[in-house]
Parts: structure tokens; C-alpha cells; sequence
């Protein structure tokens, strides 16, 4: 090893002695070889310090700066952790959780703990959440038993609310209107067969239109989901209200038939046989030409109330069989759905949206 000093000539003061260190070749080839093998001898790379003593203590801090668009179809979520995985879980319940799980180290040798109590949020309201809104989170450590050992498990829950104003406007105000449009037939005249006919079949292909578009917004469970239950509620009021007037026309126009056939016979009976020579014709009046029966077995009587469901003979007011029937009219089976409908409509809403809402 060579030292060389340098000093300066201009000023006798201030002497300033410069040192540089020359290490000798030879030297260099021996001693610094055997000193880097003296410290990495039986060193083992695989281990960290303290082992098999104490658990090494990572303490995690999570500052939530942003929450991007969430996709309630594709959700997902990346992060960077060594030797841990992050996970996304969702559940159709408004609440989100990222967790942390350590997949190489046990507790034993790695605990992670919370380096605050809470997690720290940036100003919600500069965050991207057009579908929702965000409510909270909440952050926890569990401890997960397994056969190769107890494994630290952190997580942090957003609890996010749904927006109303996305699904009101594409699912529940069409299907209010489509329902109510389909009431639009009991005041049309039972005879515009192609009038009842188009709405009904109209309203509930509309039914089904919706009902395909509003799930492709949502995530494909298996259970039935509030909206699923509006839907199904409001095609049946639909589908009830095309069957209405299938019932009306079917007994309207056998009621229809029942007077032509009648007319029919009195005019074969009005009509005189041949007589033979010296044959008297007696007029007779008081004897009824037999008249063929009903499908049910009788025939509705003149003056009777024939109009009535399953009453068109003469005892179906005061017969026995008729306690504790309800008394109903074909003909007014119109006027008594423009109050049942828009009643039980009404009442549906009513359960639903208090216990949608506040329940």
C-alpha cells in the first residue's frame, strides 16, 4: 500500500496535504477476498434475522386516495403485495372487501398488523362512482386455521350503496307504465277483439323486453333479487290483464250464440206442415216445442238473469247450492277489474318500496 502526499506551493500558510490511497494489486487479490469470505460464511440467503425466535412484525397503513367506475358485472381489483394475493370479494349485499393474505408465511414467523386504527379516505366526492355511492369502510384482521399453520388475514370493506336514479329510470318507471297501459283495455269495448287483442300481446312482449334488458345490467346470481320481484310481479298484472278479456270474450260469445240458436227454432217451428185433404188445422198455444240443453244441462229461463257466471237457470239465487257463492257478472267483469287492478297495483308498491327501503 502507497501513500503520496500533495502539497501546495503558492501558499505557505495554509498547508494542505492531499492523501491518496493506492491499493497494491497483490494485496488486493488476497485480503479482500478472504475478508467477503470470511462474512458470508455460512450465511443462508433463505433466512432472515431472529429466526425461530420471534415473528417478524409488518405494520400496513392504507391510504384510499380514489375508487374508479365499479362494474357490478366484472368487479375487480390488482395489487402489489410480496408473497401475498390480493382478493376481490362481492357480494350482492352493498358491501365490497378487499383482503390480504400472507401465502408464504405463517403467523408464527410473519404478523402483519393495522398501523392505524382506520383507514385513512381522500375527499369522496372528486371519486368516478356513477352506479353508486359510497357509504364507509372498515378495516379488520382475522386469523385463518389451517393444517400448515394460522395465516394472517387482513381486510378492508367498502360499504357502497346503489344509486336509484340508473334503475328507476331504465326498469321501474317502464314497467309502472306498461302495467298501467295495459288497463287501458277495460275501457275499450268488449267487441274490438283486435283492439283488447293488440294492447294485451303488446304489453306483455314489452314486459319481456324489459325484464332481458334490466338483468344484463346485473350480476347473474341465483337468487331472486329485489328487481327480479318487481318484474315478475308486474308481467303477471300484464299477463292478468290480456287473460281478463280472454274470460270476457269466451262467455260473452256464447252468450251471443245462445238467442240465434233460439231464433232459429222458433222460426222452424213457425213454419206449417202440409195438410192432406180434409184434414182441420187446430192452432194450439199452449203446448212449448222441446228446446235442446245447454252444455251445463239447462237453459236460461225469459226474464232470468241470464248474464250471471254460472247462473242461468232459475233457482241460482235461492237455491242451496248457491250459499256462500259470490254472485258475479260476466258483463261486468270490465267494471270490477278497473277497480281490482289498479288497487292491488297500488298496494304491491306500497309493501315494496317500505320494505325496499326502509326495511
Amino acid at each position: 500500500m502507497v501513500t503520496v502526499d500533495k502539497a501546495d506551493d503558492e501558499d505557505d500558510e495554509d498547508l494542505t496535504v492531499n492523501k491518496t490511497w493506492v491499493l497494491a494489486p497483490k494485496i488486493h487479490e488476497g485480503d479482500i477476498t478472504q475478508i467477503l469470505n470470511s462474512l458470508l460464511q455460512g450465511y443462508d440467503n433463505k433466512l432472515r434475522p431472529d429466526i425461530g425466535v420471534r415473528p417478524t412484525v409488518i405494520e400496513t397503513d392504507v391510504y384510499v386516495n380514489s375508487i374508479g367506475p365499479v362494474d357490478p358485472i366484472n368487479m375487480d381489483a390488482s395489487g402489489r403485495a410480496p408473497r401475498c394475493r390480493a382478493l376481490y370479494e362481492s357480494v350482492h349485499t352493498e358491501r365490497c372487501g378487499v383482503v390480504v393474505v400472507s401465502d408464504g408465511y405463517p403467523k408464527n414467523e410473519i404478523e402483519y398488523k393495522w398501523k392505524k386504527p382506520s383507514v385513512e379516505v381522500a375527499d369522496p366526492k372528486y371519486w368516478r362512482l356513477y352506479q353508486f355511492a359510497f357509504v364507509g369502510l372498515a378495516n379488520s384482521t382475522e386469523i385463518s386455521h389451517t393444517i400448515s399453520g394460522d395465516y394472517v388475514i387482513m381486510t378492508i370493506f367498502f360499504d357502497l350503496s346503489r344509486r336509484m336514479g340508473y334503475f328507476t329510470i331504465q326498469t321501474y318507471i317502464p314497467c309502472i307504465l306498461t302495467v298501467v297501459l295495459s288497463w287501458v283495455s277495460f275501457w275499450i269495448n268488449k267487441d274490438a277483439v283486435p283492439a283488447r287483442t293488440s294492447l294485451g300481446i303488446t304489453t306483455v312482449l314489452t314486459m319481456t323486453t324489459l325484464s332481458t334488458i334490466a338483468r344484463k345490467s346485473l350480476p347473474k346470481v341465483s337468487y331472486v333479487t329485489a328487481m327480479d320481484l318487481f318484474v315478475s310481479v308486474c308481467f303477471i298484472f300484464v299477463f292478468a290483464a290480456l287473460m281478463e278479456y280472454g274470460t270476457l270474450h269466451y262467455f260473452t260469445s256464447n252468450k251471443k250464440e245462445k238467442p240465434e240458436r233460439d231464433r232459429k227454432l222458433r222460426n222452424k217451428a213457425s213454419i206449417s206442415p202440409g195438410l192432406h185433404p180434409g184434414s182441420t188445422l187446430i192452432p194450439i198455444h199452449s203446448i212449448s216445442l222441446p228446446q235442446g240443453e245447454d252444455d251445463d244441462g239447462y237453459r236460461c229461463l225469459e226474464g232470468k238473469d241470464c248474464a250471471s257466471f254460472f247462473c242461468c237457470f232459475e233457482d241460482c239465487r235461492t237455491g242451496s247450492w248457491r250459499e256462500g257463492r259470490i254472485h258475479i257478472r260476466i258483463a261486468k267483469i270490465d267494471s270490477y277489474s278497473r277497480i281490482f287492478f289498479p288497487t292491488a297495483f297500488a298496494l304491491f308498491n306500497l309493501v315494496y318500496w317500505v320494505g325496499y327501503l326502509y326495511l
